[in-house]
C-alpha cells in the first residue's frame, strides 16, 4: 500500500531524480514533472520496477506561469509532498551583458517555482494537510558579485518559502525549504568544487526525506554550510565589498 505520492517538479535535475528514488524507496507513488515528459519514461519504467510503486510522467513549464493552475488540475492525484527542484544558474558574466539571460534566471528561480508552490500551497490548505519543499540556495544569502543574478532569484524564494511557512503553519500544511551548498550535479560540472564542503544528490534526496518525516524547517545538506553563511552574512559592508567571494 502506498504511503502518498510525491510530485517531483524539474524532475529531470539530478537532484529530483536522487529524490524520486529515495521517496520510491519508500514506498511513496511518485509523479515526475518537466518539459518534455516523455524523455522521462524509462525512468518511471525504471522505478516502477525496482521500487513496486506507481510512477506518472506529467507535461510542466515553469516559466509558463498562466498553465500552473490547470497542471494542478490535471494531475491524477493532489500530492501529498511537493518538492520543487526547478532552477536555472546561468552565466553571471552573460546575465550582466543580456537583460533578457538574466531575466530568465530570475524567472526560473523565483518567479516559477513560487509560482506553482503558490498553486499548490492554496490546494493543500483547502486540503488541510499536505508539505512543499522548495530547493533554494546558500547563495541567496547574501548577494556576492559572482553571482548576484542566480543569489538574488535564490533569496526571493527563500523569502516566498518563509513567509509560507509562516501562513500555513496553522493549516496543517508544512513547508521546507532547502539550501543545498555544493551539489555535484550536470549543473555545477567543470567547476572546482572542494570536496569536503560538496555533497552527492542522494545526500541531498536523504536530507530532504528526513526533513519530510521530521518537518523540519529549514536544511542544509552539509550542516558546516550554517557556519559558513552566518559568516558571511555578517561580514561588514565596507568589508564584504572589498572582497572576492
Amino acid at each position: 500500500m502506498s504511503k502518498g505520492t510525491v510530485l517531483v517538479l524539474g524532475a529531470k535535475s539530478d537532484i529530483a531524480m536522487a529524490v524520486a528514488h529515495r521517496f520510491a524507496k519508500d514506498g511513496y507513488d511518485i509523479q515526475l514533472a518537466a518539459r518534455q515528459a516523455d524523455d522521462l519514461e524509462a525512468s518511471c519504467t525504471d522505478m516502477e520496477l525496482r521500487f513496486r510503486v506507481k510512477v506518472t510522467q506529467h507535461d510542466f513549464d515553469a516559466l509558463d506561469v498562466s498553465s500552473h493552475a490547470g497542471f494542478v488540475d490535471a494531475l491524477p492525484i493532489l500530492p501529498s509532498v511537493v518538492v520543487c527542484a526547478v532552477g536555472y544558474m546561468g552565466e553571471q558574466a552573460e546575465n550582466e551583458r543580456d537583460v533578457e539571460a538574466a531575466a530568465q534566471v530570475i524567472r526560473s528561480n523565483f518567479e516559477g517555482p513560487a509560482s506553482i508552490l503558490a498553486e499548490l500551497a492554496n490546494r493543500f490548505e483547502q486540503r488541510g494537510s499536505g508539505i512543499l519543499v522548495g530547493i533554494s540556495s546558500v547563495a541567496g544569502d547574501r548577494g556576492r558579485a559572482t553571482n548576484y543574478v542566480y543569489g538574488s532569484a535564490k533569496a526571493g524564494f527563500t523569502a516566498f518559502l518563509s513567509g509560507l511557512r509562516n501562513r500555513l503553519a496553522k493549516k496543517g500544511v508544512h513547508v521546507v525549504t532547502v539550501l543545498p551548498g555544493f551539489v555535484a550535479t550536470k549543473m555545477t560540472e567543470g567547476m572546482d568544487l572542494p570536496a569536503k564542503l560538496t555533497a552527492q544528490p542522494e545526500e541531498v534526496a536523504d536530507k530532504i526525506f528526513n526533513a519530510v518525516q521530521k518537518r523540519r524547517n529549514v536544511i542544509y545538506a552539509k550542516p558546516i554550510w550554517w557556519m559558513i553563511m552566518m559568516i558571511i552574512r555578517n561580514i561588514p559592508e565596507g568589508v564584504f565589498k572589498k572582497l572576492k567571494i
